[in-house]
């Protein structure tokens, strides 16, 4: 997917997340959101990555954890979608992997422990304040309550809250709105 696609992807995702449709009206208001700088320099950083545009990608990175307040690490690869809703005291991993459709809340951290990073599916929420941390797989449709420490995988579907986090809720997939 091309640089411009990826970000229209993005504020598309954004839009239909925090406003629940997709309109004109709905994608200019993201684009004056909180979060969204931070999601658009993200994928410049990306690019230059992609590129081996080090100096671009650095200024990039620095760009981004000085005047959006995020830091996500240079090496850090998300899928189309990727949301930010505020992104103030956000910090990434730069080994972090995440797939399509991952939308996290401002002061999340998803990071390493003993040099061990984690993995994240397609559909995953991250709430406000949460940490992901270590070597573990953060399953596709998976959501992370506010707040919660989470040390374990997390299967698909599944909501964990806590600290640390343990699953209290597994949906079921094939029924929409079906616990």
């Amino acid at each position: 997917m091309s640089l411009v696609g990826l970000i229209l992807s993005d504020l598309r995702a954004k839009a239909a997340w925090v406003h629940g449709t997709c309109t004109t009206g709905t994608m200019l208001k993201v684009l004056l959101a909180d979060g969204t700088p931070a999601m658009i320099v993200y994928r410049l950083m990306q690019w230059s990555r992609k590129w081996r545009l080090i100096p671009l990608e650095m200024f990039f990175n620095r760009w981004n954890s000085a005047l959006c307040g995020c830091v996500i690490g240079r090496g850090a690869e998300f899928g189309p979608g990727f949301v930010l809703v505020h992104a103030n005291g956000t910090v990434i991993n730069g080994a972090v992997k995440g797939g399509s459709h991952v939308v996290l809340e401002h002061q999340v951290t998803i990071g390493a422990e003993k040099r061990q990073f984690p993995t994240l599916g397609n559909d995953v929420f991250i709430g406000a304040g949460a940490k992901v941390l270590g070597a573990i797989t953060i399953a596709s449709g998976a959501r992370i309550g506010a707040n919660a420490v989470v040390l374990a995988d997390v299967p698909g579907n599944a909501t964990a809250v806590g600290i640390p986090a343990r699953v209290v809720r597994i949906r079921d997939s094939s029924v929409p709105g079906v616990d």
